[in-house]
């Protein structure tokens, strides 16, 4: 596995995979997650979505709700209420699993005037398809929460 400091671990050759597929090395798959995380911070909406496969599954285990397909998906976070700014903090690929994970800093504002931020941490895992599109992403946030009422017709709940 090879992280954003290029430091390798039960790898041959230090940033490297046995996987042969465009798109789909160590580099390849950090490389999605941080254009996903750089155009969502940018809310360029356009460029997150060309980050993911058309089937993606993205779940939050802390409300229990799961959203299926890259046009909900999108809609869920251009809808996503108040305003907040995320810092990549590190991210691992393993190529040869097609996963990655990344750790990030957020910080949040509220949707009221006055709403004083909150900096929140949170873990989020990816999983790629051999064309290096993401097919799932599960974020865990510090503590689990009840859902925001508004995006009912995006989620499904478990």
């Amino acid at each position: 596995m090879t992280d954003t400091t290029g430091a390798t671990a039960g790898a041959a050759t230090p940033g490297t995979a046995s996987s042969t597929t465009p798109g789909t090395t160590t580099a390849a798959l950090r490389g999605a997650v941080e254009a996903y995380w750089t155009a969502a911070e940018a809310r360029d909406w356009s460029a997150f979505g060309a980050t993911l496969a058309e089937g993606v599954v993205y779940d939050l285990p802390q409300t229990r709700e799961r959203i299926l397909g890259r046009e909900r998906y999108l809609r869920f976070n251009q809808e996503y209420p108040g305003d907040w700014h995320v810092r990549v903090e590190r991210i691992v690929a393993d190529a040869e699993g097609l996963q990655a994970a990344a750790r990030t800093g957020f910080t949040v504002t509220g949707d009221q005037p006055g709403d004083q931020p909150e900096e929140m941490d949170a873990i989020h895992f990816f999983t790629f398809d051999e064309e290096g599109l993401i097919t799932g992403v599960t974020d865990f946030w510090p503590e689990s929460y009840e859902p925001p009422a508004g995006r009912e017709h995006l989620v499904e709940r478990y």
